[in-house]
Parts: structure tokens; sequence; C-alpha cells
């Protein structure tokens, strides 16, 4: 254990990530699993985001609004699953205290910047399928802008005490995070201190953002269904489905896999510990890798901007 000393006694300055506490031996097989995925989730957002900056055709905001989803997709899967590979591979746990609280930091504020990003592609969904008529003048760069900044300031604001409130904790035993990655809780408690504030507060701050984004989005899902079944014609029917189809799916999946976590992670002794664990580093790593997977195959234009792309380079 690496610890400094001051004026009040020893102070850890960096925390040793084990991982699976169970798994020590044969945790190093996961990657099998987790490298493929990290080049898949990176090769594809690049495609997406090389595609979409390319092609003036999907200068669009419906596409901005991809390339936003994509880039939160990246700095996900860059700032915590490279660490677990390093761990597995070359028995890299150590991580330094500030690195640890700027990794809390980043998954702490994106993850919920990624949630209200899909809750900004549902509205947009609702305005092009509700009112088709007023998308051009609702919907516009300008709205793009708007809705990254309030994205940003937001998450922003909500999501920063968490970390901050775990950083002026007094660690003055234990450096051993039972974790992959640093977790609020799986450090917090480390502390020689009081921590209910901390856990307080990202009970508070996840439900508030995260739920309030779900509510919203499955709202207006539900305007769009309703105004789709009330229309006459089946082949709008089916078109209005299929481009909310994909959204949706990806959705589901997302909120599904993060509330599998939470509960899961809330079951305590009943779930062995390498569950939640596991569920985490999966949830920074595949749905970054499903998400222009998804895009690219269901949305035609940038299939065929994907098409065009690779024709000119190779």
């Amino acid at each position: 254990m690496v610890l400094s000393f001051n004026s009040t006694g020893t102070q850890v300055t960096e925390f040793l990530m084990i991982c699976f506490p169970g798994m020590q031996d044969t945790q190093h097989w996961l990657s099998l699993i987790l490298a493929p995925l990290l080049i898949l989730a990176l090769g594809a957002n690049f495609v997406l985001l090389f595609t979409i900056l390319n092609e003036t055709s999907l200068h669009e905001p419906m596409y901005y609004l991809l390339v936003l989803l994509s880039v939160l997709d990246v700095i996900l899967c860059l700032t915590v699953i490279p660490k677990v590979l390093l761990i597995f591979w070359f028995d890299m746990k150590p991580i330094s205290f500030v690195g640890c609280f700027l990794q809390m930091f980043i998954m702490n504020t994106f993850l919920p910047m990624e949630s209200s990003t899909f809750l900004v592609m549902a509205y947009d969904r609702y305005v092009a399928i509700c009112h088709p008529l007023r998308y051009p003048s609702i919907i516009t760069e300008q709205f793009v802008i708007n809705a990254t900044i309030f994205i940003v300031i937001r998450n922003l604001l909500a999501t920063l005490p968490t970390p901050v409130l775990a950083a002026r904790l007094n660690y003055c035993s234990s450096n051993v995070v039972e974790n992959c990655i640093c977790a609020n809780i799986s450090v917090a408690k480390l502390s020689c201190g009081d921590i209910h504030l901390n856990k307080f507060y990202q009970f508070v701050s996840v439900w508030c953002l995260l739920g309030s984004d779900l509510v919203l989005i499955l709202l207006s899902y539900c305007f769009i269904l309703r105004v789709v079944m009330h229309r006459q014609s089946g082949g709008a029917v089916t078109k209005a489905l299929s481009t909310c189809g994909s959204h949706l799916i990806l959705i589901l999946f997302f909120y599904t896999l993060l509330l599998v976590f939470i509960f899961t992670n809330k079951a305590g002794k009943k779930i062995p510990s390498e569950v939640p664990i596991l569920l985490n580093v999966l949830h920074h790593l595949i749905p970054p890798a499903l998400n222009p997977i998804v895009y690219g195959v269901r949305t035609q234009e940038i299939k065929q901007g994907i098409i065009k792309l690779f024709k000119h380079q190779f």
C-alpha cells in the first residue's frame, strides 16, 4: 500500500484495483470477450463519425445527435475498458488518487449525458412523426447546439458533487478496491469517515437524472404510438415504427442493463459480488458497440454513406 504522511496521520495516494475478488486466477479469460468488443465499439463508432462528418447529405440535426452519442460512447469506452484489460493482461492494478477520481467523474457525468442524448433523440422522433410539417423549423442546427449545452451543463452540475464528496473523504487504511473501476461506493467505503451522504446523493442524482429521462422517453413513444395508430396508411405506420424501432431497442437495452446492475448491486450478499462488477463493465462496452451498428444497419442514409466511404477509401 502506498501512503503519504502528514500531520494527521497516513493518507492513501493510490488505489489497487483487483477487479473480481473471487476470480483472481481466471479473470484474465474475460479479456477474450472484452478486447474484441472494445475493438468493435471503437471501430464502429469511428466509422459512423467519419461517415457523418464526410458525407454532406448527412449534415442534418438528426445525424448530429448521432455524432454526440458516438463521442460519448468513445469517451466512456476509453475511460474504463483499457484499464480493465491492463489489469487482466499485465496485472497493472495501481491507479493514482487523482486518476481514480477523474475516472469516477467521467463515468458519473458522461453516462447520464448519454441518457439525456437518448431523450433528445426521442424528442426528435416525436416531432418528426407527430408534427412533420413543423419539423424543419423546430429541429434545427441551433436546436442541436442548445440541446448539447443543456445536456452538458445539466449533467455536469448534477453529478460533479459525487466525485467531490468521495475525494474529500479521509482514506487512511486499505486502498484495495474490489472492483474493476473506481465506482463511487466501491471507493468511498474504503474511507475512515461517514459515507451516508455519498450514498444518498448518488441515489438521488441517479434516479432524478436517469429516471426523469426514461419517463420522458417513454411518454414520447406513447405519443408517437398513439399518432401512428390513428393513421389510415399502413405504409406510413410501418415506416414510422421502423424509424423508431432501432432507437427504442437501444434505449431499452441501455436502461435494462443499467437497472439490472443497480438492483443486483443492492441485493448485497444474495448475489455474488462479481455479477454487478461485470454488469458495470459491460454497460460501458456493449451499448457503445451496439449503437453505431444498429443505426448503421437500420438507417438507409447512413448505410449508403458507409458504403460510399469504403468505396472512396479502398
